[in-house]
């Protein structure tokens, strides 16, 4: 039965953690240079519809590492732009290629094409979520922690899609979640009724960032203005001047915190240079991490199948 990445709710924890694994396997597989080419003869096509550097190029390099062939779409490079539906682009592709990445703003159209695709649909990137970034900052966090166990995660900012993932692992995995977003910009309303019912009190809204990174072993931002939110910049500007990770913010943080960004970063404003810069910020090798978690979800989807 094929399986679809859509959003981290889709596997389970056992699942997550052997994804890490093999991602963990792979990363070494590869600088030993013994990587197998579990891809080989396999096609996945890449429809972008949103601009994209580390989540474009990490899949096309995962599939092309692994002996595949990917093959790059915009809107403009299929019938999309002429208004196909989605249902039949689906099941015209699936007899072509043998998964499909997408990129995209509307949720509602990776789960279209997952309803219809006979392939395996993966998620890289919604409006609504961004599960293989967040799989791989966990990946991150294990490299540099040595362990996910009793892990605190404060989120500083726009209560985004990334935001969004993180409340689903923290469903998934058990850990703590503190969520420091300014009023009206919190994460999506029904994923935090269900972190209510389900998470004991791990996940929480914290209104202060200084109590929300007190206890925390990592401090993760992202932009404050997401892609097709440019024209709020202005306002949000001035609403997440409070909710910027800097040195100050830093030193309310455990001295062995570490601070990811998923990139791109805006030094100045949710982020400083000297953060961001400084050792305690391993934010290239959170970037190198998506090649490796790409590459593993990749082979279990349609190569070696196997976690």
């Amino acid at each position: 039965m094929k399986r679809d990445l859509l959003s981290i709710l889709d596997l389970s924890t056992g699942e997550i953690l052997g994804l890490i694994a093999k991602a963990e396997k792979m990363k070494a597989e590869l600088a030993a240079g013994a990587l197998p080419k579990s891809l080989e003869g396999k096609i996945v096509g890449l429809i972008f519809l949103k601009p994209s550097t580390r989540t474009r190029i990490s899949f096309e390099a995962a599939v092309s590492r692994l002996g595949g062939q990917p093959i790059f779409m915009t809107g403009q490079d299929t019938q999309i732009s002429r208004h196909e539906p989605l249902s039949d682009m689906a099941r015209v592709l699936a007899r072509y290629i043998d998964a499909i990445v997408v990129r995209t703003f509307a949720h509602s159209d990776v789960e279209e094409l997952a309803k219809f695709a006979s392939v395996p649909v993966i998620n890289a990137l919604t409006d609504y979520s961004h599960p293989c970034q967040v799989i791989a900052d966990l990946m991150t966090i294990r490299e540099k922690r040595g362990s996910l166990e009793n892990l605190t995660v404060a989120w500083i900012g726009d209560g985004n899609n990334v935001a969004n993932s993180w409340i689903n692992a923290a469903l998934r995995l058990g850990f703590s979640l503190n969520l420091a977003c300014p009023p009206g910009y919190e994460p999506d309303s029904q994923l935090r009724e269900r972190a209510a019912r389900e998470a004991n009190g791990r996940i929480r809204l914290i209104a202060d960032p200084d109590e929300a990174v007190s206890h925390a072993d990592v401090l993760y931002t992202d932009v404050w203005a997401s892609m097709g939110r440019e024209d709020e910049a202005k306002v949000r500007k001035e609403a997440f001047q409070r909710y910027q990770i800097n040195s100050r913010l830093l030193s309310c943080a455990p001295p062995h915190a570490i601070v990811l960004h998923c990139l791109p970063a805006h030094r100045g404003e949710e982020i400083t240079a000297e953060v961001l810069e400084s050792p305690r910020a391993p934010v290239f090798d959170q970037a190198e991490n998506r090649l490796h978690l790409q590459m593993a979800l990749l082979d279990w989807l349609i190569g070696s199948q196997k976690l």
